[in-house]
């Protein structure tokens, strides 16, 4: 990863611009499941862990997961819940020298292959924004389920999982940064998520235009090109339009971001 140091196993600590350069590139790549999980280890799983977590963390997780020696994936939804992440159930209870969770994750991208997942549960009964916190949650941590992989319509080559958690006990270290920081905390990390699959997105346009220029001056009717046609070029001149209408507002939010805006 680029914006992770190379301290620990990253590359040289570039801005997030270059990894949505990175991430228009993987998006090339006919297989979309191949971008997705390359963006869950790198921007999605870990930007909290890199600017918030323990020394300890960052060296038994953080580093081989960068360099691609373990798996991580990231456990906000819900089955009753999925962008209304205040409204999660999952629960992090504090007993001694661990935290005990509770509760179950849905959606979850490397789910069936992952050696640990950020977790985001509920620690406190406060208000909903102030009593969530985030852990690393080792898979293999006994009461860690993972029922089914999820059958999806496209990116075959990412599983996607449903897992539940019953009683299942972490050290207390494995608090990423401070209890009840956690809502705001994903917040951050999804700003970072939005950038990297915006620049898939887009990528996946230019490519779907691409084809379908193609496509349309190969494709013969009467006598001439579909492309031929003044409204076939109308049309495409319009969609072209908005693509770099789109562009050009990804590559704003970019530059918003790196001026330190939300």
């Amino acid at each position: 990863s680029s914006g992770i140091n190379a301290e620990y196993g990253g590359g040289m600590g570039l801005d997030i611009s270059y990894e949505a350069v990175a991430a228009e590139a993987y998006a090339r790549i006919t297989s979309g499941g191949v971008g997705m999980g390359i963006g869950i280890q790198c921007d999605i799983a870990t930007p909290a862990l890199v600017k918030y977590g323990n020394e300890e963390l960052k060296e038994r997780y953080l580093r081989p997961t960068i360099s691609g020696d373990i798996v991580a994936c990231l456990g906000v939804s819900e089955v009753g819940g999925g962008s209304d992440v205040a409204a999660l159930k999952t629960t992090a209870r504090r007993d001694g020298d661990e935290w005990v969770i509770n509760g179950g994750k849905m959606w979850t991208t490397n789910g069936a292959q992952a050696d640990w997942m950020c977790v985001l549960a509920n620690s406190s009964e406060g208000p909903v924004h102030k009593n969530k916190s985030l852990f690393v949650l080792p898979m293999d941590t006994p009461g860690v389920n993972v029922h089914r992989k999820i059958e999806k319509m496209g990116m075959h080559a990412s599983d996607t999982t449903e897992t539940t958690f019953e009683d299942a006990r972490i050290p207390a270290n494995h608090l990423i940064g401070e209890e009840g920081k956690g809502f705001t905390y994903q917040m951050q990390q999804f700003q970072n998520e939005r950038i990297y699959i915006g620049a898939g997105t887009i990528a996946a346009m230019d490519k779907c235009m691409e084809s379908t220029i193609e496509y349309t001056s190969q494709r013969q009717a009467f006598g001439k090109s579909i492309l031929d046609n003044q409204y076939v070029h109308y049309k495409l001149a319009e969609l072209q339009t908005e693509l770099e209408c789109t562009r050009d507002l990804y590559y704003k939010c970019i530059d918003d971001y790196l001026a330190g805006e939300d």
